[in-house]
């Protein structure tokens, strides 16, 4: 082995993980790492990397044939050979985009080391080939066990150029020759190009941890100001609750100046800017309008694209998003920035949830609004028993998974949206869908499973013909949520769910059963009688009795049975007709 030669190739491969760096460092690519790339951006890491390889080719030194004479004497030769970091490039595009991206790297890489030719040229285009299939495939195989380590990486990079030896010796002629150029490149290029490779793949993990890191404490900021702001929010858009707002996300924020606008003019403007910037008057933005035209994010890089009249305006950048209530846009939120240039993604991702948390926040205070002006006694005592304690729990859940599992507190936000969001719609419509009532536990169960470590075994058996049957809203989730209340003293691996529809020909047979403690026999004969109701814990119960006996008559009212350390069972009949002679009520 060339000790010269393995100082050389070291540092060339610091120069190609340094450049690599370097591009990590831009946010296109680092956009490619937040995600499973799709075939789009699979290709676009082939060309990228396929690139590197080039640059690796070209950078690579070398071997003369008097180096090859020096370990056969007597042998010359007119041709030389590469020692190059070109697998780096083409193993690394395999690692991150599996098959694909290392085929396609691995393509262009060894095209390129062809045309450039020697007595190698054949065996090294074929074994860039061969590597960059390799680093995909075993992209493919650890992916869905959390992905590829540092140390599969250099596992990787040793057995793609302990292929790439063999290859040569294999293609390479004549042997003699390949066999003395081997045992020059050999041990450098496998020991430098497989550190290059781990040491790429581990500039790559330290990215995606640090932007999962700025990502949660953007969650976490995010919580926080929906927490202090639900208050005001809840009352609807006005010029007291967005300047409250404002104030708000510019104390816990590093923001030039927040600004809250309704269709027509500002309400609030707090910050830099605010002396014409003023509350009250029409907004100057060109932007803003165009969020509200078309319900979209955007962002403005300079002043020119914010358009604001006014010559010393401090304010050079902006993001605008639009603020919904429901389908409808009401109102925009824009958060200023001093400096002329695009806001990261960690602030577009900031100001796109607390957007999201805001319009979350109009719509259950223009929902209750509703609620009260329509009386609706009971779907409101049916949701003051959903909401709050469940609510809070989620929120509890969300706050202990934020650090350690971002992703997995990020889909049980989605899950409570989606619960929220129906929950809300429910108050407003008196029918609705199979479907769309076990989309509705689905996401409740989603939030409930995260809570409980996915203990809880749950199993959905509902036929997808019968999910365009007709029923009431909140009929089958308070039956679930009681299940899971009061069906269990604990959950453990052994407690689970088991929600099942059946096709009775005219009818729908719905049964919610559970494996938990059961209900005392004396408890149970009077579980779903009106009068002797002493609290809350049977709002749920008689209001989906209540109101299933309303409408379809005695014979579709709940069916409960249980047994003592058994478990319980609720069942009901569903009509497939919906009922003309009887409202609800």
């Amino acid at each position: 082995m060339s000790w010269f030669l393995l100082v050389s190739m070291a540092e060339r491969m610091s120069i190609i993980v340094a450049i690599a760096f370097l591009f990590t460092r831009l946010t296109r690519f680092r956009n490619l790492l937040d995600h499973t790339p799709n075939t789009r951006e699979k290709i676009l890491l082939a060309v990228i990397f396929g690139l590197f390889g080039i640059v690796g080719t070209y950078t690579g030194i070398t071997i003369s044939p008097g180096e090859v004479q020096h370990q056969f004497p007597g042998y010359l030769s007119y041709e030389d050979a590469i020692a190059n970091s070109r697998a780096i490039g083409v193993m690394v595009a395999g690692l991150l985009g599996g098959p694909l991206s290392g085929l396609g790297a691995g393509l262009i890489a060894g095209i390129h080391r062809v045309y450039l030719g020697g007595f190698t040229a054949y065996a090294c285009g074929t074994s860039t080939i061969f590597e960059g299939i390799l680093a995909g495939l075993v992209y493919r195989k650890l992916q869905p066990s959390g992905g590829v380590s540092v140390k599969a990486a250099l596992a990787a990079g040793i057995a793609g150029e302990i292929g790439q030896m063999a290859i040569i010796l294999i293609m390479a002629k004549p042997f003699v020759k390949a066999l003395a150029l081997v045992q020059i490149i050999a041990l450098p290029m496998t020991l430098a190009n497989s550190l290059g490779i781990a040491l790429f793949i581990a500039i790559v993990h330290m990215v995606v941890e640090n932007d999962r890191r700025i990502g949660s404490i953007q969650a976490q900021k995010a919580l926080a100001i929906a927490d202090k702001t639900i208050s005001y929010l809840r009352t609807g858009l006005n010029r007291n609750s967005a300047l409250a707002t404002a104030h708000i996300i510019h104390e816990e924020t590093d923001i030039a100046a927040v600004a809250i606008t309704d269709k027509k003019v500002i309400l609030a403007h707090v910050g830099r800017g605010a002396d014409h910037h003023l509350a009250g008057s029409p907004f100057l933005t060109k932007v803003t309008k165009q969020v509200l035209d078309t319900g979209e994010l955007k962002v403005a890089t300079n002043p020119s694209e914010i358009l604001c009249k006014y010559k010393n305006c401090p304010l050079q950048s902006a993001i605008v998003v639009p603020l919904n209530n429901g389908e409808e846009v009401v109102g925009t939120l824009k958060l200023y920035f001093s400096k002329r240039r695009a806001p990261d993604k960690f602030m577009i991702e900031l100001a796109r949830g607390l957007a999201q948390l805001f319009s979350t926040q109009l719509e259950l205070g223009a929902v209750e609004k509703q609620a009260r002006l329509l009386q609706d006694a009971e779907i409101k005592a049916l949701q003051a028993q959903i909401n709050p304690h469940f609510l809070f729990n989620a929120l509890n859940t969300v706050v202990s998974l934020i650090r350690t599992k971002p992703d997995e507190a990020r889909q049980v936000l989605i899950q409570l949206g989606n619960y929220i969001r129906q929950n809300l719609k429910s108050s407003l419509n008196k029918w609705t869908t199979l479907e769309i009532e076990i989309n509705h536990v689905q996401a409740y169960l989603a939030v409930v499973q995260a809570r409980f470590s996915n203990r809880l075994q749950i199993t959905i058996d509902v036929p997808k013909h019968l999910y365009a049957v007709k029923l009431p809203p909140l009929t089958l989730q308070p039956l679930v949520e009681n299940a899971v209340q009061h069906g269990f003293k604990k959950i453990t691996a052994e407690s689970s769910i088991h929600i099942k529809a059946e096709d009775g020909g005219d009818y729908v047979q719905i049964t919610v059963k559970d494996n938990g403690v059961g209900i005392d026999p004396a408890v149970l004969q009077n579980l779903l009688n009106t009068e002797q109701q002493q609290g809350k814990d049977k709002i749920g119960l008689i209001n989906v009795n209540g109101r299933l006996t309303g409408i379809y008559g005695p014979e579709s009212g709940l069916n409960i049975s249980s047994k003592l350390n058994e478990g319980t069972t609720v069942s009901f009949k569903l009509p497939k007709v919906k009922p003309n002679n009887r409202s609800e009520g």
